[in-house]
């Protein structure tokens, strides 16, 4: 005997098709508001640190011989980043400059974030700080962290019998 999976109806299963109150609306729309602007207990989304502050937002990988990290930067030159590594932590600081000048018009409400930045994260394995490099191009900052030899993976030959 062959079973045969049952389908609903198409119109049953399209979340278009689906009862929403307006109690469910509200609470969705909330949660999206809470997660992007922060709530009313004056917490910030995570791309902000303490008091609003800017904070980059990292991208880390790992292979057998290194450890990537990309950090967005937009708006920050070059000369304004610090890389630093210390044991197992890398240390990314700088700041960013407002250079733009208004002279028409009046501006009423202003996203754009500037000043200094820290941001720091723990390294999943040990690296040699004396082979990291660190390149700055349109707006990404690209980290590499060779492993050290002893954190690189050995391959262990099994033996038979």
């Amino acid at each position: 005997m062959n079973l045969i999976p049952w389908k609903r109806k198409e119109a049953e299963t399209s979340l278009a098709h689906q009862p929403r109150t307006l109690s469910t609306l509200r609470n969705e729309f909330d949660q999206l508001f809470d997660r992007f602007f922060g709530d009313l207990t004056g917490e910030m989304p995570e791309m902000f640190g303490a008091r609003g502050a800017w904070l980059p937002a990292f991208e880390v990988s790992e292979t057998d011989s290194e450890i990537l990290v990309r950090a967005e930067l937009p708006g920050v030159n070059a000369k304004d980043v610090e890389v630093t590594v210390s044991g197992n932590v890398l240390t990314v600081s700088g700041e960013k400059h407002e250079e733009s000048e208004h002279r028409e018009g009046v501006t009423y409400r202003s996203e754009r974030r500037f000043g200094r930045f820290q941001r720091s994260i723990e390294l999943p394995s040990a690296v040699d700080s004396d082979k990291v490099s660190a390149e700055n191009a349109n707006g990404v900052l690209t980290i590499r962290l060779p492993r050290t030899e002893a954190s690189k993976p050995k391959r262990i030959k099994v033996n038979t019998n």
